[in-house]
């Protein structure tokens, strides 16, 4: 069977630490046909550079853009979207890492489901990779229930162009893009399916984007008012008496389920 082509799509700023792990996790996926799409957002650190040339030249699946100032993490994903030439589209940021079967199960799913966006479960790591928990993915995700929170992972989502007809690209937002990219699609689907299975690590890092939770008060807010096309005030509502309570429930859920998870493996 031939394999349709997968476009993964990475950003980079000052990602060294990580950066070979991740690129190596995908370019080792057991599904072969894959592009690997790196946007660098005007890196300062001479070591990420490095790495990237490394890898460009030993791998001609790495394609490297570097951009001339820092335009965050969002317009750097937009950039290798437009370079795209796959039909289907992966998310993989520069300190994540995936299962080696990540791709190859999820394109089977896929196909076997006739889904055009698909997601799945991962794991919490921190920065010594020790497990902290797990994130379970949701079965379906509509429209309507992706509104009252996020509850994809990037990580693990894949979007399908010939089921879907067009690229999506994020908005221009500094944060929560990936949040507004999903909601765009389902609005043109039914719905997205996700898998059990954990399909990557995602890492907890103490001064990551996703840390600071009261700045991205205003970027949530913003994906209402940009994505969605509300008003700043029903915004506003919708976000303190729909997105807090559904976000302090999916948090409750992950804490339980990742009790239970770590329990099992005798953490």
């Amino acid at each position: 069977m031939i394999q349709e082509l997968v476009s993964v799509i990475m950003p980079t700023y000052n990602a060294s630490r990580f950066l070979a792990e991740s690129i190596t996790c995908v370019l080792n996926q057991t599904y072969g046909n894959i592009e690997l799409l790196i946007t660098d957002d005007h890196s300062t650190e001479k070591r990420t550079q490095e790495l990237l040339d490394q890898f460009s030249q030993r791998d001609k699946r790495v394609k490297v853009m570097r951009l001339d100032i820092n335009r965050g993490a969002g317009y750097a994903r937009n950039e290798s979207i437009k370079r795209a030439q796959g039909r289907y589209i992966a998310f993989c940021d520069s300190d994540d890492r995936w299962m080696p079967q990540k791709i190859e199960k999820q394109i089977a799913f896929m196909e076997k489901h006739n889904c055009a966006l698909c997601y799945g479960s991962y794991i919490l790591c921190n920065d010594e990779d020790k497990e902290k928990g797990i994130v379970i993915a949701p079965s379906e995700m509509t429209l309507n229930r992706l509104m009252h929170d996020n509850k994809i992972g990037c990580l693990t989502a894949i979007y399908d162009v010939k089921r879907t007809g067009k690229k999506y690209y994020m908005p221009e937002l500094r944060k929560r893009q990936d949040w507004g990219l999903f909601l765009t699609i389902l609005k043109d689907i039914d719905k997205a399916y996700g898998m059990k299975e954990p399909l990557a690590y995602y890492r907890i890092r103490p001064k990551s984007v996703s840390s600071r939770k009261l700045e991205l008060v205003k970027y949530n807010i913003k994906v209402y008012e940009q994505v969605l096309g509300f008003s700043p005030t029903k915004a506003k509502l919708y976000f303190t008496f729909v997105f807090l309570p559904s976000h302090f429930l999916k948090l409750a859920k992950r804490r339980i389920n990742s009790y239970f998870y770590l329990r099992e493996k005798g953490q």
